[in-house]
């Protein structure tokens, strides 16, 4: 049996989540998946995969394997593509991943509009609060709203107008301490998500100093969900930090109101991220060249939002 085909299964079962997935995605039998992992366990000496009769789940070996598979198909598809140079069309899978709120309401319709636009393309859209390993974990492009560290990455700046700004209720302001610098924080309580900081938030130095405050807390909520703590949030349960294009409706509506706005830190970055090497791709380079004025464009306007509620 073929390594690399055996592989592909293995990764198709790994992403649909069960060995007849991957035989409906493949237009495999049952069987010939079986054979296929089995081929790939028997190859490396170890259990890929723990088995059930409705579910699968990768093993420790498993793990490590799979990251392997997938930087190998990786690199045999940009192989073929500068073999086959510009003159091939976008056509494939594209995978994207984004956060929940930003890739939903932001991504989404420039998604759709590239799907109009490239019609042998599918995308596979991935939203999460957490950044993910674009080459473990088979992702082709990633929105990003952070500052981005030194990497073997390419990224292209979309934005740069993204503030992260301290709200809550009106209701929760009239009754509890005022906030006038960042230290009241520890008195109030505090709804965190896993990603913003679960038990510090850090402000710029005050006047005077070149040293960022860090303020500790022991949250009374936290989620891991930006829409939960929107709500938390309205509902007057605390004090909660997001970007502005989180909260921008809920201030304009009354339902919410920024806090703390000069010791708001400075506007975040937003870039389009993808592995060194993925832009020879066609369907990677296609939606980046389609993707990047749309976003800006967006971006430009949610900022502008952003300062007429200011």
């Amino acid at each position: 049996m073929d390594r690399i085909d055996a592989m592909k299964v293995f990764v198709a079962a790994i992403d649909e989540g069960s060995l007849a997935g991957a035989g409906r995605r493949l237009g495999r039998s049952p069987a010939a998946v079986s054979r296929a992992i089995a081929f790939l366990e028997h190859h490396v000496g170890a259990e890929l995969l723990h088995r059930t009769t409705r579910s699968i789940k990768l093993s420790e070996a498993g793990e490590r394997y799979a990251s392997g598979c997938r930087r190998v198909l990786v690199d045999l598809e940009e192989a073929d593509l500068a073999v086959a140079g510009e003159r091939t069309a976008p056509r494939g899978t594209l995978t994207l991943t984004a956060p929940p709120i930003s890739g939903e309401e932001i991504l989404r319709p420039i998604v759709d509009a590239y799907l109009d636009a490239f019609p042998a393309v599918s995308v596979n859209l991935i939203l999460l609060d957490r950044h993910a390993n674009l080459v473990e974990e088979g992702i082709d492009i990633a929105l990003r709203v952070a500052q981005l560290p030194d990497s073997s990455m390419i990224a292209v700046r979309v934005g740069g107008g993204v503030k992260r700004v301290i709200v809550a209720s009106p209701r929760y302001v009239a009754e509890h301490p005022r906030i006038v610098e960042p230290g009241d924080l520890t008195k109030h309580q505090i709804v965190t998500t896993t990603h913003f900081g679960q038990d510090a938030w850090v402000f710029p130095p005050p006047p005077g100093s070149s040293i960022a405050r860090s303020v500790h807390f022991k949250p009374r909520l936290v989620v891991n969900s930006v829409r939960a703590a929107l709500a938390s949030a309205i509902g007057g349960r605390g004090v909660t930090r997001l970007y502005t294009y989180h909260v921008n409706d809920s201030v304009q509506a009354g339902l919410l109101q920024i806090l703390l706005r000069n010791a708001e830190p400075a506007p975040m970055p937003v870039h389009l991220v993808t592995p060194h090497g993925r832009m020879a791709v066609p369907k990677v380079r296609a939606f980046v060249d389609f993707a990047v004025p749309r976003l800006r464009a967006e971006f430009a306007r949610l900022s502008s939002e952003a300062d007429l509620v200011e």
